[in-house]
């Protein structure tokens, strides 16, 4: 008898696909918009019909101009041609990419905890004979953690393991049966808890916890409530202020809310191509443009440069994303953005309110200043709600600022300098 694949009824079950850039319809209804738009707007563009914000107006009289002489229809045609070789473009780079030979997979770290899906991970030590100086490391929810790990002289994980701390990683994973029905109280009570109280007792001292973006408000109620066991709180492009910055997408965000709400009713979970799809709306271009610019590498600087390497693996990670179940998808959007409870003051875990201003442990702010999905001055807001906190930027974006090549002068040494003053 044939049985139905596990996560037919499961949307939070779907097998993983590393066939990205995810979701590859949206990317491609954006070129086929701009292609169709750009033909039908050369045909007004002479008789000055188009209607041309302020600060184009300037520019776009100079293309009439240059344009004076020129037949509509060559002109119409070179539209056409760009729009076509745009889209070759893109698709060749997509194509560059998943066929991209991908090195050996590393050895994975022992796992040391793990309840449900969520595993605790011990990236162990480089000097056995140091006084060990323990890390908690909490990403965000929607991403796997290897984006702390990657490959080429990249690992945010194993410059830390290298200076002497000894860092423990939480691995979410996809939603698993008891996952499905967790809000952040329950992530936070049943699985960043227990991982906490396991990694102090194995080493009988205060954690120092570090949150990365979404992981990072995780680790601040953490902090809050676990206070004994936490030496020190390091909040990496973590939002607090959800609309400072963020105007339209906020505004968007309300427009969709009941719809959103909607698909998590019925879904019971908001899915990865929905949630790629919102944070591409935050810059929808940035895909298309990085994919074209990685079809124009040769064969050969394809091979040679880790640049490529390191593109390759970080779009790995984006397209290993996990959906985030019901219950915190609905709390993220609708008291996170919608109602920005905790910059309120309003966000509360297990009916306790998580008030920044009470966080009583070292605590340290890096902002990236170049950060599209968590806006300087979201970030930013923190420092003004937690007392005594230090603040570094960094002129970095989001990701940049942990797998650049400049990571280990702008934010590794800044980070162990503040941690040597904790241990």
């Amino acid at each position: 008898m044939t049985h139905p694949p596990p996560w037919t009824d499961n949307p939070l079950q779907l097998p993983r696909q590393m066939t990205g850039p995810h979701p590859l319809a949206l990317h491609v209804a954006l070129l086929s918009m701009l292609s169709l738009s750009s033909v039908s707007a050369s045909n007004g563009l002479k008789n000055g019909l188009l209607p041309w914000k302020p600060h184009l107006a300037k520019a776009a009289a100079k293309l009439v101009a240059r344009l004076d002489g020129v037949e509509p229809a060559v002109f119409t045609k070179a539209v056409q041609d760009e729009a076509q070789r745009r889209h070759l473009e893109f698709a060749t780079g997509v194509h560059k990419y998943r066929s991209y030979s991908r090195p050996a997979a590393r050895p994975q770290p022992a796992v040391v905890w793990q309840d449900g899906t969520t595993r605790l991970l011990d990236f162990g030590v480089a000097d056995t004979s140091a006084p060990v100086k323990p890390l908690l490391i909490i990403p965000s929810l929607i991403n796997r953690y290897h984006v702390l790990d990657m490959a080429q002289g990249h690992s945010f994980i194993g410059a830390l393991r290298e200076k002497g701390f000894r860092p423990y990683v939480i691995d979410w994973d996809s939603p698993g049966e008891a996952e499905q029905k967790f809000d952040l109280s329950a992530y936070i009570t049943q699985r960043l808890e227990p991982a906490l109280e396991h990694i102090r007792a194995t080493h009988d001292r205060p954690v120092v916890i570090i949150g990365y973006c979404m992981g990072g408000l995780l680790a601040l109620a953490l902090a809050l409530r676990k206070p004994g066991a936490t030496g020190g709180l390091a909040l990496l492009a973590t939002p607090w202020d959800f609309h400072a910055g963020h105007d339209r997408f906020i505004m968007s965000l309300r427009a969709m809310q009941p719809q959103i709400n909607a698909m998590i009713d019925t879904m019971g979970c908001i899915s990865v191509d929905c949630l790629q799809a919102m944070f591409a709306s935050l810059n929808p271009w940035a895909t298309i443009e990085k994919f074209r610019r990685f079809s124009r590498t040769t064969e050969r600087a394809t091979k040679q440069n880790k640049h490529h390497d390191l593109f390759v693996e970080l779009e790995d990670w984006l397209n290993n994303g996990s959906p985030l179940a019901g219950p915190t998808a609905r709390e993220c959007l609708n008291d996170w953005y919608i109602g920005n409870a905790p910059f309120k003051d309003q966000w509360s875990i297990a009916g306790s309110l998580i008030k920044a201003r009470q966080i009583s442990c070292p605590s340290l702010a890096i902002i990236p200043q170049h950060d599209t999905i968590v806006p300087p001055a979201s970030a930013r807001a923190i420092s003004e709600c937690l007392p005594g906190i230090e603040t570094i930027t960094v002129n970095k974006g989001h990701i940049g600022m942990i797998t650049g090549d400049h990571s280990q002068e702008t934010l590794i040494n800044p980070l162990v300098r503040w941690l040597s003053g904790i241990f």
